[in-house]
């Protein structure tokens, strides 16, 4: 028998969201923070001029994106490095900043690859509790050790949908020595409504410890073909690009990217997530009357803290065809979708508190 890493035996796999089905053939997947709307048709029809070229590697560096993300945010070309989804940028920055006896500090809970990413780099995990459902910046701050080199800072905050202020950000960033990096990962940014909360890409500008991670997988609707990226000073950007594995980001993938942050795709993208922020206000509103405590999010999801009962809670939703993301223990993320999905998971929210 192969002899294989130790790590493995104590690490959980990464559990997807799941679709399921009602009695009466129903099935609502809000499990995964996807897009509820169909691809643009500019982008379809990028995609399928694309598929003529897929007997050939796609361009490894991903020129025309990264170009096109530079200009789009105003930044050099190489400030930017690309990964297939933000995840995977995420596990290049582990790649490159971990080892044995490097520590990295994150919120817990937070975005759930973290320690996963962590464990498989051979780093220490060190989370720090939410105080409530928020970053704790002061104690991540206290937490920095000569051994940190990299903190996570996930805004807003999966699986809460809270959000850190600029004020607060700001002196955290001031706090944390300039040979730590600190990553902010703004997978839903572009969901954010709050004007006080900020742009990483304003911050990261004149502070080279500082990089913004992204990803076209949420609000640009491309979760299927993988497309995630990082902002950061050109030592960060390309030390991060040497740990990409070849020819990641695949053709389609790369086309489909262009397409959606061209005019007037990324407008009518855009209009979408003003639907998800809309319906995302309704569905917090209806719960709250219904006598949950939900906190303000400002990504495409919402937070059911129910503890105990979480586990319970999924099931009564999957019993009428809703699946949500529970977190055992804990509390459940349920990602907004069409109005007649959340009109499904509003019922049954309300069917579980009566009973």
């Amino acid at each position: 028998m192969p002899r294989f890493r130790a790590i493995l035996d104590t690490m959980p796999p990464y559990k997807a969201g799941k679709a399921v089905v009602s009695a009466d053939g129903r099935s609502f997947k809000l499990s995964s923070n996807e897009s509820p709307y169909d691809p643009l048709p500019s982008v379809v029809e990028a995609i399928a001029e694309g598929a003529r070229q897929i007997n050939r590697y796609p361009d490894p560096a991903a020129t025309r994106l990264t170009e096109t993300i530079a200009a789009r945010y105003g930044v050099p070309p190489e400030h930017v490095a690309l990964g297939a989804g933000s995840v995977t940028v995420a596990q290049q920055l582990f790649e490159t900043f971990g080892e044995p006896g490097v520590e990295v500090i994150y919120a817990w809970r937070s975005f759930e690859a973290y320690p996963l990413l962590a464990d498989l780099a051979g780093v220490t995990s060190v989370r720090v509790p939410l105080d409530g459902e928020d970053h704790d910046l002061d104690a991540m701050a206290a937490a920095v050790t000569d051994r940190t080199r990299m903190i996570f800072v996930c805004n807003p905050n999966n699986p809460t949908g809270t959000s850190i202020r600029r004020a607060e950000l700001e002196a955290f960033l001031d706090k944390v020595p300039s040979d730590v990096l600190v990553v902010l990962d703004e997978a839903y940014r572009e969901y954010v409504r709050d004007a006080d909360v900020p742009d990483g890409l304003t911050l990261y500008r004149d502070r080279p410890n500082v990089c913004v991670l992204r990803t076209f997988s949420k609000a640009y609707g491309l979760a299927g073909l993988r497309v995630g990226y990082l902002v950061a000073h050109e030592p960060v950007a390309a030390a991060v690009r040497k740990t990409i594995v070849p020819f990641a980001v695949n053709h389609l993938a790369q086309l489909a990217a262009v397409a959606s942050l061209a005019d007037p795709a990324e407008k009518e993208l855009l209009e979408r997530v003003d639907s998800v922020v809309k319906e995302r206000t309704r569905v917090r509103e209806a719960l709250i009357a219904q006598g949950w405590t939900v906190p303000p999010s400002e990504a495409n999801f919402v937070w059911l803290r129910v503890g105990e009962r979480t586990l319970d809670f999924a099931a009564a939703c999957a019993v009428e065809g809703v699946a949500v993301r529970p977190f055992p223990g804990e509390g459940a993320r349920v990602s907004i979708g069409t109005p007649e999905a959340n009109d499904a998971f509003l019922q049954a929210a309300a069917a579980f508190l009566k009973s």
